[in-house]
């Protein structure tokens, strides 16, 4: 099965349970801008909905996230899919931590696949502003009409607050034990792609966001920019997720460059 296809089942498979509740269905994260890797790109997607999900909407997709979950793990060498569900009631006007009704990712596969009552859902996630900002000016709509005919664009102190916290919680965690899913590669491309747009506004893939920085950043972090950007392009490899072997040094004094310029930056704003 191809991209396209797997896109196009999902988008069925949504409207068949969600019906007249459902608004749209947009595309976000580095299959919308361009530069999707299968071997190593999860699909990411929001779902907008008009009235809360019932009970048995959450146990059906939580079905439905399963299957296509496995599909795209045979297809694509492992990888997964990851959406939110969101009332559209929070979207006009936006608000900030936005609060979702249904979030499925791999971190949560497991519990969605042995316990059957389990949903996460109910809270809030500052993530969402820079998701939500990133499929109304980039993405690309699967379903119903686009976000910018819909609903006003994210306040540019929400993204920025929404980058900064994501690349701030991975630097601490990274420094410290870090979980498999975070890899040197998405903390140093996403602190890349944070910088670029606080520097000059654009809304980039991690890959748009390492290419950048090997223009800006002086010349003693390029090597370890050009590595993680080679590593995020290159589709025959499988991903980065031994972290066993980090360079701690070189990696945290890249971070707090990076802290302090982005800082510098923003008070110039």
């Amino acid at each position: 099965m191809n991209t396209q296809a797997l896109l196009d089942k999902i988008t069925v498979l949504f409207k068949e349970e969600l019906k007249g509740n459902l608004i749209g269905i947009y595309l976000h994260g580095s299959l919308a801008m361009g530069c999707f890797n299968p071997n190593k790109s999860d699909i990411d997607f929001l779902v907008i909905v008009k009235e809360k999900l019932t009970p048995a909407n959450n146990s059906r997709i939580a079905k439905i996230a399963l299957s296509l979950h496995d599909e795209m793990s045979v297809n694509f060498n492992e990888r997964g899919i990851e959406f939110t569900i969101i009332l559209e009631t929070y979207l006009k006007p936006f608000v900030y931590p936005t609060p979702f009704e249904f979030h499925y990712s791999d971190y949560h596969r497991e519990k969605y696949r042995t316990d059957e009552n389990y949903v996460c859902g109910g809270l809030e996630d500052k993530d969402l502003a820079s998701q939500i900002a990133a499929a109304y000016e980039r993405g690309k709509n699967l379903y119903g009409q686009p976000l910018c005919e819909l609903y006003e664009p994210i306040d540019s102190q929400y993204y920025l607050d929404s980058i900064l916290n994501d690349v701030e919680g991975c630097a601490d965690e990274i420094m410290d034990t870090p979980p498999a899913y975070l890899t040197p590669t998405y903390l140093t491309l996403n602190f890349c792609r944070v910088l670029y747009y606080v520097k000059e506004g654009k809304i980039s893939s991690k890959r748009e966001g390492g290419e950048w920085a090997l223009t800006y950043l002086p010349r003693k972090f390029q090597p370890l920019v050009e590595m993680y950007l080679t590593a995020y392009i290159d589709e025959s490899a499988s991903g980065d997720k031994d972290n066993s072997n980090l360079d701690i040094p070189s990696l945290a004094a890249f971070v707090e460059y990076m802290k302090q310029e982005i800082k510098q930056s923003i008070s110039y704003r």
